[in-house]
């Protein structure tokens, strides 16, 4: 096995990761304390930039992660930049039920789909974020986009908002969310469930705590109520489990969606990455083959960089918002943006602003709080 060199202090010039805003001064990055509970991939660079075999390891890193090019595959067709430093990224967990992820596989599903979608927005001063979940049930319109090839895809209404990834791919995905929220995103970000798995698995599992029993026969889910250290299978359930909790639907998911996404962030955020190097470099392989970025982020300087300017932003105050909806009156199987609560709320994030707690009330629940 290959040694992975400890790294020494050091300084260096990255290209900034924030869409060209500009970057904020931070404290001191010396000590192992204060450096080790910096964000996973700041780290990952400073264990590998000392060079020989640490720079083969850095540049087979940095070739893992796959970048879309939101520019160009958009065009000009949308909303302006905030005029302040604060960001709005889209994250996407994708779950394309082939390649590693076809043993993953749970139920009779086919096809590419954007299982979670979460626009996080951190407000000027990058010290706190607010998530907000569109449930995959959504009917939206997809605006016309360009696939890869350069194909026209006509605009749609009363479309799956999931269909949209299946149907003509990520950068129209972030098309559709900028059309019905009003709001550039800055970046984007995409993970896939197969990777999702391993990168839990790198980093020694993930503590959660559910009120009620849990057993979902679809997903494989079965536990009781308490505290559970969940591995990277029984994460997998755990975040796509819908018919254990509410009244099976998606909305139900979606709290147990963000109630693990905030307990990964802060186990990353807690592990003592630097006392080894070589669990650094085994969790950011993991993370980088399962992920896609827009094309400012697709390098691990540029995701150091970013990272580094969120380090202020504590996971465990992160607020976590579902998008408010209502059940279709068609199809009371999906559900639509209800108003004025989805306008209310996209405003607050347009205008760095606090979000109303009449914005965060959904009319649709899914028969869970």
């Amino acid at each position: 096995m290959n040694h992975v060199p400890t790294p020494q202090p050091t300084t260096s010039d990255v290209p900034p990761g924030d869409g060209g805003g500009r970057r904020r001064a931070g404290p001191e990055r010396t000590g192992g304390r204060r450096i080790g509970r910096k964000i996973l991939l700041g780290l990952t660079v400073l264990v590998l930039a000392a060079g020989g075999t640490g720079y083969w390891l850095y540049s087979g890193l940095d070739g893992n992660i796959k970048g879309v090019d939101l520019d160009k595959a958009i065009g000009d067709d949308r909303p302006a930049k905030l005029p302040t430093s604060g960001q709005n990224i889209l994250v996407l967990g994708s779950d394309s039920r082939a390649g590693a992820n076809a043993a993953l596989k749970t139920g009779d599903v086919s096809g590419a789909r954007s299982d979670t979608a979460l626009v996080m927005h951190i407000p000027e001063g990058r010290q706190k974020a607010v998530a907000v979940s569109i449930p995959r049930d959504t009917l939206v319109t997809r605006p016309e986009c360009t696939e890869d090839d350069g194909t026209k895809v006509p605009s749609a209404k009363r479309v799956m908002f999931n269909s949209v990834y299946s149907q003509v791919g990520s950068a129209c995905v972030v098309k559709t969310v900028e059309q019905i929220s009003g709001i550039r995103m800055d970046h984007y970000m995409e993970i896939d469930f197969a990777g999702f798995k391993d990168l839990v698995d790198a980093i020694g599992g993930v503590t959660v705590t559910v009120d009620k029993d849990i057993r979902d026969n679809s997903s494989g889910l079965d536990l009781t109520a308490g505290t559970h250290r969940l591995d990277g299978t029984q994460s997998l359930q755990f975040v796509r489990t819908r018919h254990g909790v509410g009244d099976g639907s998606d909305l139900g998911r979606i709290g147990l969606q963000q109630q693990f996404m905030t307990a990964l962030l802060s186990e990353i955020k807690q592990q003592d990455l630097l006392g080894s190097p070589a669990k650094t470099y085994g969790i950011a392989d993991s993370l980088t083959q399962a992920l896609t970025t827009d094309s400012e982020l697709a390098s691990l300087t540029a995701l150091a960089e970013f990272g580094r300017s969120m380090n202020g932003v504590d996971p465990a105050t992160m607020e976590t918002i579902m998008l408010p909806v209502a059940y279709d009156k068609a199809d009371p199987n999906r559900v639509v943006a209800a108003e004025p609560q989805a306008s209310a709320l996209w405003k607050a994030l347009r205008t760095d602003s606090e979000v109303p707690e009449s914005a965060k009330k959904s009319p649709a629940t899914g028969g869970s709080s």
